[in-house]
């Protein structure tokens, strides 16, 4: 069925947004919409709305999709019909849906369904043993299936997690099986680990040379270690999991959707897409897969005529392309994001005054910018570190100058962890929406402190206190599935920037619950050019809701991360509700008992040989060149021509 369209035009946006993100405003308003009778009534808890001109009610009334109603319970109460349900909140907070301001809901997906390699409190992976325990764990768990499939994946390893404070490598790996191909993912994205048989799969010897903008990591002798950086570790990822055939990957789709919906997001983001991806997302939509919104911003580097034909402020079906996305660098917690000096005491063999690297060159940012300015395209761009930073924004200046100021196209840094104060200044003056990520400071804090940045600049990675100082809109994200799209420790990690250790990691960066929680609502809203219809409770605007199972105001801020979400609630109706069976990163089967990832695997397992065998010798092998020294094993081309890799979704965090 088709969703409805909402849709407003840029420069009415930009004067909602004036009146709401950025000054109360101090009219009476209408506390009805229309005359009911309403669907269904809230009360009995706090209620905050995130519009300023009217924070916190009493009961809000639903009808048809959208708020009919914010008030008095007196009031709302009036719009009872013989057939409304009214919901006796119990003294839980009612809020606007959470809305996912950068993530990755399609990898997100195969993060639900591969084993978890991630460290407390996510996982139960803390040193070496530890990962292969839950690695034999998981195999016996879903004996049938890999016997079957032939491949066993895991997620979210992290060597400054590990006792060991180095990546698995090959022999770790070949402990548990030689005979199936073992691919673990860094919990960055940005790298992998391999046994001897998936190093054998996706072409990688002793012979491969790094392409441009990877590491294949070698021993003392010569050989691969099994750990791939970046385009090495893309190479490998899509040969494994590439001949997954489209049923798995709209499997994948829509099991990170229902992850998001878990912890209270109505709108959910895939930040970086190809047109493969992006069209399978469509499917999805189509075939009704997705019980929230999902947008996707597409590589602005790969898929630039797929951006310019289905970029849309509208939703189809709950599916939209939103815009561009642009990569110009790495991992700061994995040392390949680019900075403006040297890392601090970076763990691994790097040489002396190592600043990481760019993904993207000078040129190509400039250019990708100039485009979207030129089309009309909101542009995300993710820069991590310093030297990023400076690219990006010499590419802004350049496109400015060239096609003119206007506060109306919103370009957005995504992640910006290494950001200087004079970097803020410059986004504030070209209009740039930061999406920050201060999950970093419970995650990382500790390892950037020590390792990547040292102590003093630690303190301002994820600069939220500088934002606000200036007044400025910002939003903020969990990047998933770097970590889970845990909403709760979202806000818990921005308003207490609290470590894994109990350091407070840059207490000046600290903000305030209400503006923590802006930053996840109508804040991510604007950022998506989507406020008018979502991102607060207000008349109107559709009914996008989350139930938490307290209340934010009424604890102490470092007890927020016990709060849960309770509810989801999506355009009035409840699509998920605590206690529902499923876990952490645990599938769920559909309900008449089939199991998709299971199907979809056994097909990549018997596909896998023809499809690779038939691809040219340069899209098998990693190292390959041609003839002017440029890499032929890029993500794209290998996505070319195995159709629909969920490696496109090369997650850049």
């Amino acid at each position: 069925m088709t969703m409805p369209k909402h849709r407003l035009s840029r420069r009415a946006l930009l004067l909602l947004s004036m009146a709401t993100l950025v000054a109360p405003v101090a009219l009476a308003r209408p506390v009805r919409a229309q005359e009911g009778p309403a669907d269904r009534i809230f009360l009995g808890g706090p209620i905050l709305t995130m519009n300023d001109a009217q924070s916190s009610a009493e009961a809000v009334a639903v009808k048809d999709g959208r708020i009919l109603a914010v008030g008095d319970e007196v009031d709302v109460l009036g719009l009872r019909g013989d057939a409304t349900e009214v919901i006796d909140l119990g003294g839980r907070a009612l809020l606007p849906g959470f809305f996912d301001a950068h993530g990755h809901v399609f990898v997100g997906g195969i993060q639900a369904l591969t084993a978890n390699m991630l460290a407390p409190p996510d996982g139960d992976v803390t040193n070496i043993p530890s990962l292969q325990q839950v690695l034999r764990d998981w195999i016996a768990a879903h004996e049938e299936a890999v016997k079957k499939t032939g491949l066993i994946m895991g997620f979210g390893f992290d060597k400054s997690t590990l006792a060991e404070l180095r990546n698995p490598n090959r022999a770790d790996l070949d402990a548990i099986t030689t005979e199936y191909p073992v691919y673990l993912i860094h919990q960055s994205g940005h790298l992998g680990a391999a046994n001897s048989k998936a190093l054998e799969i996706a072409g990688i010897t002793r012979d491969s040379e790094n392409p441009p903008g990877g590491v294949i990591e070698k021993d003392a002798n010569g050989e691969p270690t099994g750990v791939l950086e970046e385009n090495a570790h893309n190479v490998a990822w899509m040969t494994l999991m590439g001949a997954v055939d489209r049923d798995g990957m709209k499997a994948i789709a829509r099991a990170g959707a229902e992850l998001w919906a878990k912890y209270g997001y109505t709108t959910a983001e895939e930040g970086r897409s190809l047109q493969a991806t992006a069209d399978i997302m469509k499917e999805v939509g189509a075939e009704g897969g997705f019980k929230i919104d999902v947008l996707t911003y597409v590589d602005v580097l790969m898929a630039r005529d797929y951006v310019k034909e289905n970029v849309s402020p509208d939703y189809e079906n709950r599916f939209r392309v939103a815009g561009a996305k642009l990569t110009i660098d790495g991992s700061p917690q994995g040392f390949t994001a680019y900075r403006d000096r040297p890392y601090f005491d970076p763990v691994g063999a790097y040489p002396p005054g190592y600043r990481g690297y760019a993904s993207a060159t000078q040129e190509q940012a400039d250019d990708a910018i100039d485009w979207a300015f030129a089309n009309g395209v909101q542009i995300i761009t993710h820069a991590n570190g310093e030297a990023a930073g400076d690219m990006l924004i010499a590419g802004l200046d350049a496109a400015t100058k060239t096609h003119g100021a206007d506060a109306t196209r919103r370009p957005v840094i995504i992640h910006g962890q290494f950001m200087r104060e004079d970097q803020v200044d410059s986004y504030r003056r070209l209009n740039v929406i930061p999406s920050l990520f201060p999950m970093h400071t419970f995650y990382w804090g500790d390892w950037h402190r020590d390792h990547t940045v040292g102590p003093e600049l630690a303190d301002n990675i994820s600069p939220t206190g500088w934002l606000v100082k200036r007044g400025m809109v910002f939003s903020t994200h969990h990047d998933a599935p770097v970590a889970f799209p845990n909403s709760m420790r979202v806000l818990d990690a921005t308003v207490t920037r609290r470590s894994r250790s109990g350091d407070i990691i840059g207490p000046a960066q600290r903000v305030d619950l209400m503006t923590a929680l802006k930053a996840m609502t109508i804040w991510p809203a604007y950022h998506h050019f989507e406020e008018g219809h979502k991102g607060s409770i207000e008349v109107g605007k559709l009914a996008d809701l989350v139930i938490l199972s307290g209340d934010p105001t009424a604890i102490d801020p470092e007890e927020l991360d016990t709060l849960t979400v309770a509810e989801t609630i999506k355009e009035g109706t409840t699509i998920y509700v605590a206690g529902q069976k499923g876990g952490l990163l645990e599938y769920r089967p559909l309900l008449d008992g089939t199991n998709p990832l299971a199907d979809a695997l056994r097909k990549a397992a018997l596909q896998r040989e023809k499809i690779m065998s038939s691809a040219p010798d340069d899209l098998r092998l990693a190292g390959k060149y041609d003839a002017q020294g440029a890499s032929v094993t890029v993500p794209g081309m290998l996505a070319e021509v195995l159709g629909h890799s969920p490696a496109e979704m090369h997650s850049s965090h």
